[in-house]
């Protein structure tokens, strides 16, 4: 039986934990293949069991909004993982990042499926808070030499996945609909452990 190092535990983990939490009845992803194509296979086919949009009524201004941030943080975490992937070197940070996009993608489907589409939360709904002040950091990322590009997403990806743990421990305490709240609760934990195998990755 072939060993599992650490960091493969730890992702399987990751996965695990984020990416099934567009719905109660969604499966959870499976570990991302060693093509780059197939962690978004995956996800797709994953977020396709998602289950119906949760009733407006349901939700809070505030779960509304944070739904919508949450859009925008994952539509950048994308095109940071996206923008590098064909450039690491480093085989772990390559699986790693991998599995941020599997468990993102699934997310992002499932939350743009819970956003009304009309009424009073339809145009916080809209609104995706794009950028998110990291124009900057993407710039270093496209601009990175060869040899700089896995140190440079490791910092640029750990600032940003810290940043959806912050907000999503923040919304937690605030929301008002369960099942955002326990959105939030998942999102909290698969960034703190992507920040922690970020920041210890050699």
């Amino acid at each position: 039986m072939p060993r599992r190092t650490p960091l493969a535990s730890l992702v399987a983990a990751l996965l695990l934990t984020g990416a099934c939490a567009g719905s109660p009845t969604a499966s959870p992803s499976a570990l991302p293949q060693p093509t780059p194509a197939s962690p978004a296979g995956s996800a797709a086919a994953g977020s396709a069991g998602a289950g119906p949009a949760i009733d407006a009524d349901a939700m809070s201004g505030i779960d509304v909004v944070f739904l919508s941030t949450m859009v925008g943080h994952s539509e950048r975490t994308l095109q940071i993982v996206r923008l590098a992937r064909d450039r690491v070197r480093d085989d772990a940070l390559r699986t790693l990042a991998a599995a941020v996009e599997a468990t993102e993608a699934d997310e992002l489907a499932a939350m743009r499926g819970w956003l009304p589409t009309t009424g009073p939360g339809a145009s916080a709904a809209a609104h995706h808070h794009d950028g998110h002040g990291d124009d900057a950091a993407l710039d270093r990322l496209r601009t990175a030499p060869d040899a700089d590009v896995d140190s440079v997403l490791r910092e640029v990806l750990a600032d940003h996945q810290r940043a959806a743990a912050d907000l999503a421990r923040s919304h937690v305490g605030v929301g008002r609909n369960e099942r955002v709240r326990d959105l939030a609760r998942r999102i909290e934990q698969s960034r703190a452990a992507e920040v922690e195998l970020l920041r210890g990755t050699p």
